[in-house]
């Protein structure tokens, strides 16, 4: 006679409500970079994301860097595209003002492209962080 268990049942885990937070702070961090971590009390860490994403954009554009807008075209487009994007109210900012649209006639223009759409990269993992915070899952 074969002897068999009783299956374990996964019980799921009851759902966490949402906070406000964990909305508010992720849109907010994005808009202004930084932002999300100083509403959330993390003063040296949303200071140190607000200036090193704002230099990198704002050096970016200083260097006569390319801002890429959005479009069907060519795949490095895109991903230029969502780089920039990345870097939220800075790239509203730039688009609104019409700066950073100049052809890249030189080595440093390049440079300065490749800092803005970092400076957007960077600006999505510090939403991400901001957001784990606001959920509790980072302490």
């Amino acid at each position: 006679m074969a002897h068999s268990t009783p299956a374990k049942t996964r019980t799921a885990e009851p759902a966490q409500p949402t906070s406000m937070m964990s909305v508010i702070a992720p849109a907010v961090g994005w808009l202004i970079p930084g932002a999300g971590h100083i509403i959330q009390k993390r003063w040296i860490r949303g200071l140190l994301l607000l200036a090193s994403i704002g230099s990198l954009f704002v050096l970016g554009l200083l260097m006569q860097g390319h801002i890429y807008k959005a479009n069907g075209g060519d795949i490095l487009d895109i991903l230029g595209f969502i780089g920039d994007l990345g870097a939220g109210g800075l790239y509203i900012t730039t688009l609104t003002m019409n700066w950073g649209q100049g052809a890249i006639a030189f080595a440093v223009a390049d440079y300065g492209t490749k800092f803005m759409i970092v400076a957007g990269l960077l600006n999505f993992i510090a939403v991400a962080d901001a957001y784990h915070i606001a959920i509790g899952k980072k302490p």
